[in-house]
């Protein structure tokens, strides 16, 4: 039987792949499920109460894995940030504002990019973001201030959503 360590890199690359877009298939998944069940402000308010307890637990592995510290600033933010499962199939970058913010832009989402696709509307994905991205920095450094520039609903532009990050006196 071959295992992982026997997978070149190239193969390891597809499996990366693989479980990111089966992470994001089962996250559709059970949110269509809860959908169904309690409606669409309902999904969403669990879907809130999943990624603020979910984010801190992956932010928390990718640390201690990769030997990034807590309270480690904004640029332990951004090697943390490069390391979630969802870098592997979102297009993301980061740019320095200066020594105390950095914008966080999601040039590629996967969700909304399958969406639109579809020809459905965007997912109004802001509330949950703000759970999410401000508990994982949180986690990184508590610190580091969150605030959404723009996330669907609001409208899309040169990408699908963009996170300030800041911290006072690093």
């Amino acid at each position: 039987m071959v295992g992982f360590d026997d997978l070149s890199r190239e193969d390891l690359m597809k499996v990366i792949q693989v479980y990111a877009k089966n992470l994001l298939a089962h996250d559709g998944c059970w949110f269509l499920a809860a959908e169904e069940k309690l409606g669409i402000d309902g999904a969403i308010k669990l879907d809130e109460e999943a990624w603020n307890r979910f984010a801190v637990v992956e932010a928390k592995r990718i640390m201690k894995e990769f030997n990034i510290s807590p309270g480690s600033g904004l640029k332990g933010l951004e090697r943390t940030l490069a390391l979630r499962l969802y870098a592997a199939i979102n297009k993301q970058t980061i740019e320095w504002v200066d020594e105390q913010t950095i914008i966080f832009r999601m040039v590629e989402c996967r969700v909304q990019k399958t969406r639109m696709e579809k020809d459905l509307p965007a997912f109004p994905c802001k509330s949950v973001g703000m759970v999410e991205f401000s508990q994982f920095a949180r986690t990184i450094d508590d610190r580091i201030k969150t605030e959404c520039v723009n996330c669907p609903p609001d409208p899309v532009h040169s990408s699908f959503c963009q996170w300030r990050f800041s911290i006072d006196g690093e």
